[in-house]
């Protein structure tokens, strides 16, 4: 039986903190890099003493796969050494599948990473293919362990090659009262793994109320620890809800992270059957992040800390995203992490990998593609009329701005407005008077889980170029967070020259919405606009002429609705003619004033792509930009810049207009960012994994200036 470990003191005051959930949860040529500072200087990481340690093995011969075997990478040139990146999966297997590339772009760059796994992924214990699953044993705790041995041999080869190269194994209490393992990479320690070994769901989708989905509901008081064969953690424990919340804040506060990557925590539900469309443990895993996130975001000291999060099984049925290369490079990741040669080189009877895996070690399609749930607009730097530049993001949960004076001053900031809770990527717009409005969405928890449900929120400056006002809640177009998992989109927005906006997202399903603001400033009802199967984000340009077009994509093509005069409704959804893309869209006034562009990429291959649009209409071919970077995510396009995200990961930037056939003269600047850039007339703008403003200024010598640090 499971029992109750007396609970531990604090390790620090910064762990006294209330236990109730808080009402809001987060939830040509270019010039050198600037980089602003996000986060107030910090101490160093606590680390608690370990309590046991794993037994000591003689490590067998490294084997590496047919890589080559390197040394821990250094830190990249220009990288902040303080930046870290914390990762909260449900399951062993999560990250390789859904948020690689990143991964291993992250441990390359030399960076701090821990991958935190909340459940034990035991499943139904047994460590076999399928056609081999009717004769094996059943074995929970084993087959723990095996998915732990592959992990561990997928992270060892992306940092040196060998997948063989030692952990050193360690059980920590946890600020749940529990114990967890923490794994440290011996020949990388900037490389670590914890396991906090909660039981799974064991289902996808049926009700199985002993599971993070029954603790988040309260239709359990406590969910017991499912330990693996082999760890350090001597005894078993259970978990109350807020202890599950406490455990993971307690683990931001030791790790201190400035960015966290975490599994969707909407991923949107099924209109007929009403299952959700991706795994259980991932959905409600994601919500105890976004809980004990808002909980960290309270406490002092800490460093600001940017999210990313990550679409999961509904990949599936979507356009790959990576080109072959990457692609590849995934897939042998998670060949290692299946055991797919069966070789027994990691010295326990539980097996080195998970078998059920090696059947169909790309899953369902998901090594040829990652995908952000959200922070993918490309419209969040804003000109206001007297020349400067406003930049804004998502920090602790909070808005972050920036500004850069016209006078050619440096970037100050950010200042973090008040008010939490705030999702991921926000987008905004230029007023007609001169005031910059911002719209994103926000999660928010009133009465328990089911009051679970996130809404679209505006703020705009009071004057030009003053503060900005209080946050403005424009609703939803859900009925409920049972009905579709509170899955809207970010929004995209047009204004009039009368400075009327319309605000439209996609709903759960998979529909676009849209509310009008009227003359006097009130916002009608919502209303739909039609679409079928839409995907993604959509996004929003207006034209020279002041008519707004709005653009969203299926698997299949791309939707799009338009004005046919300035101050008309939108009309539409009209085929747009175009094949199909990577979801990822992005549009800016064409070039000429009359219409705007649509940039995208091509799915498999992340080539550039765009086409110009004048009604609801294409005007132009499909243009293909040779000599491209592949990568994925949005394009950053107008004003005569581009910016992308290359296949390295890094920001890579090109003037665009005065190219040869060869195409761009791409220039990498080595760092690795959140969400994506925005290319605009002086220079591109992108937020780097350390939480500060990135600037890449379009015309050499134009002076840098200094961060300074975040003020509340």
């Amino acid at each position: 039986m499971p029992v109750r470990l007396r609970r531990r003191p604090p390790l620090s005051r910064r762990r006294t903190v209330s236990t109730a959930v808080t009402v809001l949860l987060v939830g040509g040529t270019f010039a050198g890099l600037l980089s602003v500072t996000g986060a107030p200087k910090t101490a160093a990481a606590q680390t608690a003493a370990p309590e046991a340690k794993a037994p000591t093995a003689t490590a067998p011969a490294p084997r590496t796969s047919g890589r080559t075997p390197r040394p821990p990478a250094p830190t990249a040139p220009g990288a902040n050494p303080a930046t870290s990146v914390m990762q909260i999966v449900a399951h062993p297997d999560d990250d390789l599948f859904f948020m690689n590339p990143d991964i291993s772009q992250t441990i390359r760059s030399g960076t701090a990473l821990a991958s935190v796994y909340l459940t034990a992924g035991e499943s139904d214990g047994v460590n076999a293919r399928p056609r081999d699953a009717a004769a094996a044993t059943a074995d929970k705790a084993a087959y723990a362990e095996a998915r732990q041995n592959g992990i561990r041999a997928a992270y060892s080869e992306m940092a040196t090659g060998s997948r063989t190269s030692p952990w050193d194994r360690v059980a920590i209490p946890t600020a749940g009262g529990g114990l967890a393992e923490l794994d440290t990479l011996r020949a990388d320690p900037k490389v670590r793994l914890v396991w906090l070994q909660i039981r799974e769901a064991g289902s996808i989708n049926n009700f199985r109320p002993h599971s993070l989905n029954g603790l988040w509901h309260g239709l359990i008081g406590t969910l017991e620890s499912q330990r693996s064969s082999g760890t350090p953690v001597a005894a078993d424990f259970r978990y109350t809800k807020d202890e599950v919340v406490a455990t993971i804040t307690g683990l931001l506060d030791r790790f201190r992270p400035t960015f966290v990557r975490m599994q969707d925590p909407s991923p949107g539900a099924d209109p007929q059957s009403g299952k959700i469309r991706d795994h259980q443990d991932h959905l409600y895993g994601a919500r105890f992040a976004q809980a004990a996130l808002a909980r960290y975001a309270e406490l002092p000291g800490h460093p600001r800390v940017g999210v990313q999060n990550y679409l999961g099984y509904p990949t599936s049925v979507l356009p790959h995203t990576l080109d072959p290369e990457t692609a590849d490079d995934k897939l042998k990741t998670l060949k290692t992490y299946a055991w797919l040669d069966g070789v027994n080189d990691c010295g326990t009877p539980a097996g080195c990998g998970d078998l059920k895996v090696a059947a169909r070690p790309a899953g369902r399609g998901w090594t040829a593609t990652v995908r952000y749930a959200r922070g993918t607009s490309t419209s969040w730097v804003q000109r206001d009329r007297d020349g400067g530049l406003h930049a804004f993001s998502v920090l602790d949960g909070r808005l972050a701005a920036w500004r850069k004076p016209a006078d050619g001053g440096a970037w100050s900031g950010p200042t973090l407005l008040p008010g939490g809770g705030m999702d991921t990527g926000v987008t905004s717009v230029s007023l007609p008077d001169g005031r910059i409005a911002v719209y994103g969405t926000r999660t928010l928890l009133a009465g328990g889980p089911a009051g679970y449900r996130r809404e679209v929120v505006s703020t705009e400056q009071t004057v030009p170029g003053g503060a900005f006002g209080p946050w403005r809640s424009l609703g939803t177009p859900e009925r409920n967070d049972a009905t579709g998992t509170s899955d809207i989109s970010a929004p995209a927005v047009t204004v009039g020259a009368d400075g009327r906006a319309t605000l439209v997202l996609r709903d759960s399903l998979h529909r676009l919405t849209a509310r009008e603001q009227g003359a006097d400033g009130d916002w009608g009802p919502w209303r739909v606009l039609g679409g079928v199967d839409v995907a993604g984000d959509p996004v929003a340009a207006t034209d020279g002429k002041g008519r707004g077009y709005v653009f969203a994509s299926t698997a299949k093509t791309v939707l799009v609705w338009a004005q046919h005069a300035p101050g008309e409704p939108l009309t539409g959804p009209a085929p747009a003619a175009l094949p199909p893309t990577t979801l990822a869209l992005s549009a800016s006034p064409s070039p000429n004033g009359d219409g705007v562009r649509l940039w995208f990429r091509k799915p498999a291959s992340g080539d550039l792509r765009s086409a110009d649009f004048s009604g609801v209409g294409p005007v132009s071919p499909v243009t293909e930009l040779p000599g491209g970077v592949a990568g994925f995510g949005p394009v950053s396009g107008g004003d005569g810049l581009l910016a992308v995200r290359s296949r390295a990961g890094f920001l890579a930037t090109a003037p665009h207009g005065r190219t040869g056939a060869a195409g761009p003269a791409w220039k990498l600047e080595k760092f690795l960012f959140a969400g994506a850039p925005d290319a605009g007339t002086d220079g591109v703008a992108a937020i780097g994994l350390d939480g500060r403003l990135h600037w890449t200024p379009a015309v050499p010598g134009m002076p840098a200036g200094r961060g300074v640090a975040a003020a509340e």
